[in-house]
């Protein structure tokens, strides 16, 4: 497997007006895995979510609000291990995890293990504005969101069935302990630049399957799976948690686009290499303030997506640049 896989070449030329970036989650993500219908499906998710945040940065909205709203349209999407369709811990409930950072002032609200609120990362922007605080966990995030009026669902409305089939069959193996050796992570997030060149990102899961502990993944980690500076860039990620923790993956590449002549792509590129060199598997998304958007990830495909006055386009495999779902020439978003 190549150590890093890109899928869509760099912005070039003048400056887009405004761009946004989603992913669904990385993987081993092959054809013939997913059923066409299947397929489609998730295509058409990734559009929708694309759609929705492109609306807020085309009218001239910001770039926190953009990722906000499109992390909430995945996160009511049961097919990413995020808010409804979220995976089952071991004891067969459903935690979630969130984070959202503003690139402007370096702001950032993150939240782990909440189990009633519907839009985790709506929450985490709440903690951020709302509260004197970064990062709250378990029953009082769940207060907090209470307090704070956020929309509040029993822990079964994010159940479905397809991801207690894949519980019960992770607890039949002799192996299974804390992690899903399937190498499924789908996690999702979105990074942005808006019209003033400010960036933001945001990230949101329900971790890994069968997870035990307490166990906590980067998702919910400022700089490790998130991070957003106006100096640099703008970072969500995907993949084997423990890793991206141990590497600093977000903010290590928002450094070296500081500290380096590293273009976005080469410094993702080569973050990515470090982190699989621990052993570490998944993907990132990238913006710039300059409006550069990248992915760079290390397994064979990666939910994708990425939208700018230009048009919107999605991908699923590593082989794939992203097939288009409007263009400017059709009558898509202009900037």
């Amino acid at each position: 497997m190549s150590t890093t896989a890109v899928a869509q070449p760099q912005s070039q030329g003048e400056r887009p007006a405004w761009r946004l970036v989603i992913h669904g989650g990385a993987g081993v993500i092959e054809r013939g895995r997913l059923t066409p219908e299947k397929e489609r499906e998730i295509r058409a998710a990734l559009d929708h979510a694309l759609a929705t945040g492109s609306a807020v940065l085309e009218r001239g909205g910001s770039a926190l609000d953009a990722v906000e709203a499109a992390v909430r349209e995945l996160e009511d999407d049961p097919n990413f291990n995020a808010g409804r369709g979220a995976v089952f811990t071991h004891d067969a409930t459903i935690e979630h995890d969130a984070s959202i950072m503003d690139g402007r002032d370096r702001r950032a609200g993150a939240v782990t293990g909440t189990s009633n609120t519907r839009h985790p990362v709506s929450l985490a922007r709440r903690v951020m504005e709302g509260s004197p605080h970064v990062f709250l966990r378990g029953l009082g995030a769940d207060q907090f969101s209470r307090e704070q009026g956020l929309e509040q669902v029993p822990n079964e409305w994010f159940h479905t069935p397809e991801r207690r089939r894949q519980l019960d069959e992770f607890l039949s193996r002799p192996s299974a302990e804390s992690f899903d050796i399937d190498l499924k992570y789908g996690t999702v997030g979105a990074v942005a630049v808006d019209r003033e060149g400010h960036v933001a990102a945001a990230t949101s899961t329900g971790g890994l399957t069968g997870k035990r502990w307490g166990r906590i993944g980067d998702s919910p980690i400022i700089g490790a799976g998130t991070y957003a500076d106006d100096r640099a860039c703008a970072v969500s990620a995907t993949g084997a948690g423990e890793f991206f923790i141990r590497e600093g993956v977000a903010h290590e590449i928002c450094a070296r686009l500081r500290f380096t002549e590293d273009s976005a792509q080469q410094a993702a590129d080569t973050v990515i290499r470090e982190m699989h060199a621990l052993g570490g598997t998944g993907g990132v998304i990238v913006v710039t303030p300059r409006g550069d958007g990248i992915y760079s990830f290390n397994t064979p495909g990666m939910y994708r997506g990425q939208a700018s006055p230009a048009g919107r386009s999605v991908a699923i495999y590593g082989d794939e640049e992203g097939q288009d779902t409007v263009s400017a020439a059709r009558g898509g978003e202009r900037g």
